[in-house]
């Protein structure tokens, strides 16, 4: 990449978070906690991986459910500090949270996903200060979150399923579940495997005590003859 390259990179990037923050400072000052009523998020967590989309699918939802009353104006940071409050194994430092935005996308007549940060417990992060409102949160959207503990990040694989229709992730959801098929799919092939050598083997012994006996009756045969 070319240093003329690298210079538009950044100014891109400068734009691009100038943009957010100014943004972030239209909704927060649009919001007044004192006289706006809270709105009611439903967080639903889960351990190192995210839930399956299809869980969300039917009218169902996940378990480990947590209601939070809160503000268009909330960070991904004060979030996570109501999560470690009900939640204590998820309090220990440099816990790992990702978050996910579940809605219903009405084009495609099923549940979506996106992405939107993560943050770490007892460290700073880049999207700490990210808040509902720039992530384009609806009142009704879900918040998915993944927690993984210390040494246990498993974001790399959910990176790879980013912003993806329902049906392309799974995920941190349905990866596990087709690893799980392909393991039963592979322990039943070994199986019929193994069968099929015993049945050869049984067939070849078989074949192999029949020529001795007819060997054996035909040496007694050949000796009552002289």
């Amino acid at each position: 990449m070319s240093s003329r390259d690298e210079d538009l990179k950044d100014i891109v990037k400068k734009e691009r978070k100038e943009k957010e923050e100014t943004m972030r400072k239209e909704i927060k000052s649009s919001v007044n906690r004192e006289e706006t009523c809270p709105l009611l998020l439903r967080v639903f967590t889960s351990s190192v991986r995210h839930n399956d989309i299809t869980d969300y699918e039917r009218g169902r939802t996940p378990e480990n459910e947590i209601q939070i009353y809160t503000w268009m104006d909330a960070t991904l940071k004060e979030l996570t500090g109501l999560i470690k409050e009900v939640n204590p194994d998820a309090r220990r430092r440099n816990t790992y949270f990702n978050f996910r935005l579940v809605y219903y996308d009405l084009r495609a007549g099923r549940y979506c996903f996106r992405d939107i940060g993560s943050t770490v417990a007892g460290a700073k992060g880049v999207d700490d200060d990210k808040i509902l409102g720039e992530v384009q949160f609806t009142i009704g959207d879900y918040m998915d979150v993944s927690i993984s503990p210390p040494n246990q990040r498993n974001d790399r694989m959910d990176y790879n399923r980013r912003g993806g229709m329902g049906g392309m992730n799974d995920r941190f959801g349905g990866g596990g579940r087709r690893r799980d098929m392909d393991i039963r799919e592979r322990d039943i092939d070994v199986r019929d495997r193994r069968g099929d050598d015993r049945r050869d083997r049984g067939g070849d012994d078989r074949r192999d005590r029949g020529g001795d006996n007819r060997r054996e009756r035909g040496g007694r045969d050949s000796g009552r003859g002289r």
